[in-house]
């Protein structure tokens, strides 16, 4: 039996449509997309996902790393152990 992960992650219905867009177009990103959910779900403060604090417009959330063009805008709620997974897309889409 697989131990239940430490942190349970929570797909925003803004999230789950902007991620099947994201993946329909970059289809070459399918087992990085799932590397990065799986490093979330186990610990999101993996140095390589380079989990960073947000200002501005979007004070109090977070981003990870897809790949070097492409972030994911979250949310780590530690006291829950859930990650509120809101956003995917370029730089300059989701800041």
């Amino acid at each position: 039996m697989k131990a239940a992960a430490p942190y349970a992650l929570v797909w925003t219905a803004t999230f789950v449509r902007t991620a099947r867009k994201f993946l329909q177009k970059h289809l070459d990103l399918h087992e990085t997309f799932r590397g990065v959910l799986v490093q979330l779900e186990t610990d999101p403060k993996a140095p390589w996902l380079k989990l960073h604090a947000l200002s501005g417009k979007l004070k109090g959330k977070q981003a990870v790393h897809l790949t070097y063009a492409y972030r994911i805008i979250l949310v780590v709620q530690l006291i829950e152990r859930d990650v509120v997974l809101l956003d995917i897309g370029t730089h300059d889409d989701v800041y």
